[in-house]
């Protein structure tokens, strides 16, 4: 046997060994994340993440709470579906649903072979071109799961924000230990810094929870920061 067949023949056992990137990370996950603006709790948030095998499902429903469900009664419902391959989440479809304004409703189909995005915003249509690395913005914060964020100092990707692409910067440190009502964690700091002069948005990822988002804090450009804290956390394999 030559030794380039005895190499082929090793490197097909260590991934037969090994299997897809993906197999080792959660098949579910359940996070809750309470909303705050200026220290009093406006909304709440339920996401859960579903894998099977390569394929993925994600749902995010926001919820106004306390006097502001008064105003805002209706749901944000948020859908990512797509494949995971060895460069993590590839979504394939996107939507995000306002009860309380239905003409606002976005749905995104990404088209790999054709590098497109196909959007609709109410009963319009419209195409983009899609860079190969692109995220919605639910699959973005799942995204980080399969990053070694451990030995990165920047992490750059185009995100469909609804209904257009915002490139992300993400500068990345150490974060400390972060407390939330679902408990301690070991974070690594994500800082985005927006394209106006007070944007910024900020993320704690926990590093020994799959870089699971545990604390985000977004400023807008008049200053105004919105906080969301992790409440719970279930998680399967």
């Amino acid at each position: 046997m030559s030794m380039r067949s005895l190499f082929s023949i090793v490197a097909m056992l260590m991934l037969w060994i090994a299997g897809p990137a993906y197999a080792a990370t959660p098949t579910t996950i359940h996070a809750s994340y309470d909303i705050y603006k200026a220290g009093i709790r406006v909304g709440e948030i339920e996401e859960d993440y579903r894998r099977d095998n390569d394929k993925y499902t994600l749902v995010s429903v926001t919820r106004a709470v306390g006097i502001f469900s008064w105003f805002k009664s209706g749901k944000i419902i948020v859908k990512s579906n797509g494949v995971i391959d060895a460069h993590g989440l590839r979504p394939l479809s996107f939507s995000a649903d306002n009860e309380n304004n239905k003409k606002d409703r976005k749905h995104a189909e990404f088209d790999w072979d054709t590098k497109k995005i196909l959007l609709t915003r109410d009963t319009e249509h419209s195409t983009m071109d899609l860079p190969g690395i692109t995220q919605d913005r639910l699959s973005a914060m799942y995204q980080f799961m399969f990053l070694t964020l451990q030995a990165e100092t920047l992490v750059a990707f185009p995100m469909l924000n609804g209904h257009y692409l915002t490139n992300l910067r993400f500068d990345v440190t150490r974060g400390g230990t972060v407390k939330t009502p679902a408990g301690e964690f070991t974070t690594m700091y994500l800082d985005n810094q927006g394209q106006k002069a007070r944007e910024r948005t900020e993320i704690w990822v926990a590093d020994q929870s799959w870089n699971l988002p545990v604390k985000m804090v977004i400023t807008d450009d008049s200053g105004g920061k919105l906080t969301q804290t992790l409440r719970k956390l279930q998680l399967s394999q």
